[in-house]
């Protein structure tokens, strides 16, 4: 007969994923929602269907989990974007790949939105890394990129870097403030046509200021 551990860890056994995955899955919903200080290792656990101990043989700390969390996804991010960045279209199909790019990742992982926007609010107090020099690389070769092409005529002149700041909020906002905006918009803002809809409007909203 199995014992009263085993039964109570067996919904994370008949899971296909690895336990590890689960808990980081987990740890991604809960931190979303409540926000590191609102999270606790017994709420990721008992999501999972462990205990404690067993989480913390594999992450040896909240810290350590919520690092992993947010770095993995981090990861993932920056691969989609290089990859787009490195194809060989330019100029305006240049631009609509990498925001298509963005825009499917973040909806395919609405809950790191939320963790993101949460942490930039705390100023990455919760990080071993510095967020906003991570991402300073990619905002500067974006910046350079529209600046070149003003300057060759293909787009309309306009502070590159704000435009950049506009981008990053009308693609997060709309996953992050998701509970918000369904009271306004009468439909599951994460629905299949309203994704569709919200990333045609962003693309040509884009369109619409950069093209003479």
């Amino acid at each position: 007969m199995a014992s009263d551990t085993t039964s109570a860890e067996a919904p994370a056994a008949t899971d296909p994923r690895s336990t590890r995955d689960q808990i980081l899955d987990e740890a991604l919903l809960c931190f979303s929602h409540a926000g590191y200080e609102g999270t606790s290792l017994n709420d990721i656990a008992a999501g999972v269907g462990i205990r404690r101990p067993s989480l913390l043989h594999h992450f040896a700390s909240k810290e350590a989990l919520y690092q992993e969390v947010f770095e993995r996804l981090l990861g993932d991010w920056f691969d989609r974007l290089t990859t787009a960045i490195a194809a060989p279209q330019a100029g305006w199909d240049k631009v609509e790949l990498v925001l298509r790019t963005g825009f499917r990742f973040f909806a395919d992982n609405p809950n790191y939105v939320r963790m993101v926007r949460r942490e930039a609010i705390d100023g990455g107090e919760h990080l071993a890394i510095d967020l906003a020099s991570v991402l300073r690389p990619m905002f500067d070769l974006a910046a350079e990129y529209f600046e070149h092409q003003m300057e060759a005529g293909v787009f309309t002149p306009q502070d590159a870097r704000q435009l950049l700041i506009t981008g990053y909020g009308a693609l997060l906002s709309y996953f992050s403030d998701e509970p918000f905006l369904e009271g306004l918009l009468d439909v599951a803002p994460l629905s299949d046509e309203a994704l569709a809809a919200r990333e045609e409007h962003v693309v040509q909203f884009f369109r619409s200021a950069l093209l003479p």
